[in-house]
């Protein structure tokens, strides 16, 4: 039982022992994972049917809103879950203002999804201020961000976007993903809801899918019930219970990837010839400043434009033996991407290319591996293609 204590406590020791209710009766150490669909009617937890909650769902979120300083969380069976239930509760007509960098199945849902139901969106480069102060403007519903975008690792001032939001009547939607749980609290920073795909960062192991909606308000939390009920986007107990254990090593987990992340973007950018390497934390990326007071830490991703034609970037990925080519991030594994052809195929060309997204674009996930093993990973992978 916790002792009312929490809120003082470190994010080590919160990430280890909020989320363990539910084991009293047995003296559990660690709160079992509860894989059954439905529960006899009047027990004490108030269950009835898993899709409308469960005791791992509960633990999990117990953690997640302690962890982000928010009033309710709720979970949800991954992040494109999560975002499809904040975008359920908007209706026909309503505007949405979003970053133009923004993760490419965020874009398909507006796009392909919910523009067929009247839901306006409009993209904006939010890291220009002259932008940030049209929001109020153009008075939307609701604004949405990531920062650090996907996968330009733009760094958007939460705290000035809010403000904007808030004066023209809209509330503030921060995808929390990239930076995580342990780097960034958008709730105090003025956001409404912090948005978490669960499978990255906060799981970190790669072998659970999950999304978390933290909220500031009780309004926001009742219609995240609603939707995870109603709408059918409920997670499995199991990758709930899977996603609590991976939390309980995230500051750990983190620290070295931020440190790993440091080192290899430092090598990109002094030793590899590409044309540009992006870190939050490099004193070259263009909002350094505001990342290290927004951030306590720059995250595992790295992204580097190497220059070279997409036969040259795709053979430079296959050649490395560290760096799995694959969709995801935040594992304690390293992985490559090439966001054209896979993380934002679905946004189209020229789309991608206004923002940024060439052909010779690379993200890096950096993992938790010894850091002179990558490092020479990607220097023989480079040395290959350009003899």
């Amino acid at each position: 039982m916790m002792n009312g204590n929490e809120e003082h406590w470190g994010i080590e020791t919160r990430s280890v022992h909020l989320g363990g209710g539910y084991r009293e009766e047995t003296g559990a150490v660690v709160p079992p994972a509860y894989l059954t669909s439905t529960f006899e009617s009047g027990n004490p937890g108030g269950f009835d049917y898993t899709r409308s909650g469960n005791p791992n769902f509960r633990n999990l979120e117990e953690t997640l809103a302690g962890l982000e300083g928010a009033l309710r969380t709720t979970v949800f069976a991954s992040g494109v879950s999560a975002i499809t239930a904040v975008v359920s509760t908007l209706s026909s007509g309503d505007r949405v203002v979003a970053e133009e960098n923004i993760y490419g199945c965020t874009f398909r849902l507006f796009d392909q999804v919910f523009g067929k139901f009247g839901i306006e969106i409009e993209y904006l480069d939010l890291s220009v201020a002259e932008n940030i102060e049209s929001i109020g403007r153009r008075s939307p519903k609701l604004v949405w961000i990531e920062s650090p975008t996907n996968p330009l690792l733009k760094v958007i001032d939460i705290s000035a976007v809010a403000d904007a939001t808030h004066a023209g009547g809209g509330e503030l939607v921060v995808d929390n993903t990239f930076a995580s749980s342990c780097l960034q609290r958008p709730l105090a920073l003025g956001a409404d809801i912090s948005l978490l795909s669960t499978t990255k960062y906060s799981n970190g192991h790669s072998d659970a899918l999950g999304g978390a909606v933290c909220c500031a308000s009780d309004e926001w939390g009742d219609k995240m019930v609603f939707a995870q009920k109603a709408l059918g986007l409920q997670p499995s107990p199991f990758d709930c219970w899977l996603i609590q254990r991976g939390l309980k090593t995230q500051p750990l987990r983190m620290q070295r990837h931020c440190d790993n992340a440091l080192a290899l973007a430092t090598f990109l950018e002094t030793e590899s010839g590409a044309l540009a390497v992006r870190y939050p934390f490099l004193p070259s990326h263009p909002q350094h400043d505001l990342a290290r007071r927004q951030m306590s830490g720059g995250s595992g991703i790295v992204t580097a434009d190497f220059g070279m034609s997409l036969e040259q970037t795709v053979a430079f990925l296959d050649s490395l033996q560290l760096f799995t080519r694959a969709e995801s991030l935040g594992g304690v594994e390293s992985l490559s991407c090439h966001p054209a052809s896979m993380t934002h195929a679905s946004v189209p060309k020229p789309v991608r290319e206004k923002v940024g997204i060439t052909d010779s674009l690379v993200r890096f996930s950096v993992g938790v591996e010894t850091v002179s093993d990558l490092i020479a990973d990607l220097r023989q992978g480079l040395d290959k293609v350009r003899q």
